[in-house]
């Protein structure tokens, strides 16, 4: 299976998207104009479209109630699970309102606790939510590195490979120690074994 691109009407974020043939590509409202603006194609488009304005002119569209409990991210994260994706790509999920952004956290909080992998890439930042388990990254990754503890406490967290070390250490929401680590060009890894972490990278900037 590949990737499922979700795109959102916030702040699209660094890079592009070149989906491949098994890439599932869907807009929620109004990151279909993300999305047609750059020429990327759209395979499947989703909300109530007050952000967009009109009803997108491709076969794959679901209009929902403006009145609604998920968002359009939540619609559209859950149309990628029914189809049967396991890994996505978040762009447009963060910038302008801070709401929105702090939604797309817990979306993918509720991710993590489901065993899906998600990646929220922003303008200058990435990030990523953990539970019970690690992410590695590869040699020669540069910029900061901050971890948090999403939930009352996250135990048994490890931070090799970067410039502070932590060991088996007990992190609370109350403190918030993992701000601003480094990467060092090393591989390096952050590890918790029992409780959920968000990671948010950022580029260092002079």
């Amino acid at each position: 299976m590949g990737i499922c691109y979700i795109v959102g009407a916030g702040d699209f974020g660094d890079g592009t998207i070149v989906p491949g043939p098994e890439d599932l590509v869907i807009a929620g409202d109004g990151g279909f104009r993300h999305l047609r603006d750059r020429g990327i194609r759209v395979d499947f488009a989703i909300g109530d479209f007050d952000s967009l304005g009109y009803r997108p002119g491709i076969p794959d569209v679901m209009v929902l109630k403006p009145e609604k409990d998920d968002t359009d991210m939540m619609a559209a994260l859950e149309e990628g699970i029914r189809r049967g994706y396991r890994e996505f790509k978040i762009y447009g999920g963060t910038g302008g309102r801070i709401s929105h952004t702090i939604a797309n956290i817990q979306m993918m909080a509720g991710m993590a606790k489901r065993g899906l992998r998600a990646e929220l890439i922003g303008f200058g930042c990435r990030m990523w939510v953990i539970q019970d388990s690690e992410i590695r990254f590869q040699a020669g990754e540069k910029g900061f590195l901050s971890v948090f503890c999403l939930g009352d406490a996250a135990e048994g967290v490890t931070e090799e490979g970067l410039k502070y070390s932590l060991s088996d250490y007990r992190m609370v929401k109350e403190n918030p120690l993992g701000v601003s680590n480094e990467f060092t060009g090393k591989p390096s890894l952050v590890r918790v074994k029992k409780g959920t972490l968000l990671l948010i990278w950022e580029e260092k900037r002079c």
